[in-house]
């Protein structure tokens, strides 16, 4: 136990704060962490399995959530007594709460702190004839800290990148250049792209499942590629991967990858096709993060997605739609961007008067209360009213078990069009007419491919799915300005976006404190 603690003392302190009681009793791959634990590759396998856990607990309200309320697609919601940090996310107000974003960065650097401490000891396993399960290992790890790199520079612009365990001389390191952290997202990524196995594992059956691939990687590949050129003004990202590479990369996702489009995009969501929900291991899936209600309502385990509950109806189940918590309000704005006919909405968005749902928010205490709510995600009841996990022995708040999509083939296809735009236009069509198609279920809603009809496309496509703030802020901060500003009436919808912060979340002030001087708050903050 000695060796366990002077490890998480010496490479975790500076990012995960004081060493609490509950963070040991609630790490177990953790503390197997000692000079004496990789020996065999099913050590090592257990060490992957730690690393895709962290997956998990980003959904309790980490960048998929706050990114939303951010955006112009949603205001802060939740219940009238609630705390006001879902309303300061919403307004770009830093008021209530220093420490409003610390549980994502400490989410974030667990991720990267358990990704670093398997590669440090891969070398140490006896891997007899199996070099290639090393090597499938190293880039699923290197994939995966990757991802939890871009989460933070994403939200933080400047970050601490850590392609080691800390040393006690490095405690307050400080953070680095913006060219630092993506040269590592990006020569992991490529690492990943170009050693992952070329299976779908989205076939049915097929027992890898919620693993990354081949096709996750060249698609990660083009999405930070896409945002570190775009909000940094650079041709390459980081010197590591150029234009033409990432391109090489998506088009290979595109054509070779085996995934492809769901037929109706309603069939992707639960609570959008009861009937004919096409299945989480459906062909669109490249990859999602994996849960299921297995926990029965243990709050020790993380086997749940925690994140529906947040977003599902307040105050009690409504139609097939079970209860929750109200967050993140959906902007009538995003309802009314989809064109007529377009089947995305009404599988994206519940419209509560126009489905006949009688939501009286008042008695509900919904705040900000738009009329619409999120679909995508939401938990559903059975014919008696009862929610589905319930039914099933699980606790409605944390054992909901629909996965989160992070990478759509859909979005490939507008990752494709975006990269291909001047080079391969014809490509770069095809590529935003399969998806448009989809949306209509016709051929006669075709738009001549540009960078802003792209980007409206993935607005609608992408809808509450993560993406829509990072897309605004990638194209500058006028952009970014002038879509999530929002003046009404009702003073609780006033939302004014400031330039100022350039984009980025304010860093947690207990971190600042922390770093013992190294690390000052974000600009506009």
């Amino acid at each position: 136990m000695k060796n366990y603690i002077k490890l998480f003392a010496v490479s975790s302190l500076f990012v995960l704060g004081a060493c609490s009681n509950d963070f040991l009793e609630n790490e177990p791959y953790t503390e197997k962490v000692t000079e004496n634990f990789y020996k065999t590759p099913k050590d090592a396998y257990e060490g992957v399995v730690a690393i895709y856990d962290i997956l998990q607990r980003e959904a309790y309200g980490g960048p998929l959530l706050i990114s939303e309320q951010a955006s112009d697609d949603c205001f802060g919601g939740y219940g009238i007594a609630d705390a006001q940090a879902d309303l300061e996310w919403d307004r770009f107000l830093y008021v209530s709460d220093k420490d409003m974003n610390k549980d994502t960065w400490k989410t974030l650097y667990q991720g990267i702190y358990r990704s670093n401490i398997l590669l440090e000891n891969l070398d140490k396993i006896d891997w007899g004839t199996d070099a290639a399960l090393k090597t499938k290992y190293e880039a699923e790890a290197r994939f995966l800290r990757a991802h939890f790199h871009f989460q933070l520079a994403k939200m933080f612009g400047d970050i601490v990148a850590l392609d080691h365990t800390l040393d006690a001389s490095e405690l307050y390191s400080p953070r680095v250049a913006p060219e630092v952290t993506y040269a590592l997202i990006a020569g992991d990524l490529k690492f990943a792209a170009d050693n992952l196995g070329s299976d779908n594992y989205s076939q049915p059956g097929n027992p890898n499942y919620g693993h990354v691939t081949k096709w996750a990687a060249e698609s990660y590949l083009a999405r930070t590629f896409l945002f570190y050129t775009d909000y940094y003004k650079k041709a390459d990202l980081a010197g590591v991967v150029s234009k033409t590479q990432a391109v090489a990369y998506i088009n290979d996702a595109v054509n070779n990858s085996g995934h492809a489009l769901v037929a109706d995009f309603s069939h992707l969501w639960l609570a959008a096709s009861l009937e004919n929900f096409a299945g989480e291991d459906n062909t669109e899936m490249v990859w999602a993060v994996r849960f299921n209600g297995s926990g029965k309502g243990d709050w020790n385990l993380h086997e749940g997605n925690r994140f529906q509950v947040l977003i599902a109806p307040r105050g009690g189940a409504i139609g097939r739609y079970a209860t929750g918590w109200g967050g993140a309000t959906v902007n009538p704005k995003l309802y009314k961007a989809y064109g007529l006919g377009d089947t995305r909405r009404d599988a994206t968005i519940i419209n509560f008067a126009g489905e006949g749902l009688n939501f009286d928010a008042q008695a509900r205490e919904q705040r900000q209360y738009t009329g619409y709510a999120w679909k995508k995600y939401c938990p559903i009841t059975d014919a008696a009213g009862k929610a589905i996990v319930e039914v099933n022995g699980g606790n409605f708040q944390i054992d909901n078990y629909q996965d989160l999509a992070v990478i759509r083939f859909a979005d490939v296809l507008l990752m494709a069009a975006e990269l291909n735009l001047g080079t391969n236009d014809g490509f770069a069509q095809t590529c935003l007419d399969r998806v448009r198609d989809r949306a209509y279920k016709d051929q006669a809603h075709h738009l001549a491919v540009t960078k802003k009809v792209i980007m409206e496309e993935r607005r609608l496509e992408l809808a509450l799915e993560g993406q829509r703030y990072f897309d605004l802020i990638r194209q500058g901060t006028t952009v970014a300005k002038a879509a999530i500003d929002n003046a009404d009436t009702d003073p609780q919808f006033n939302v004014t976006f400031r330039p100022e912060t350039l984009g980025w979340f304010p860093l947690p002030q207990s971190q600042i404190i922390l770093s013992n001087g190294t690390m000052s708050q974000n600009a506009g903050w």
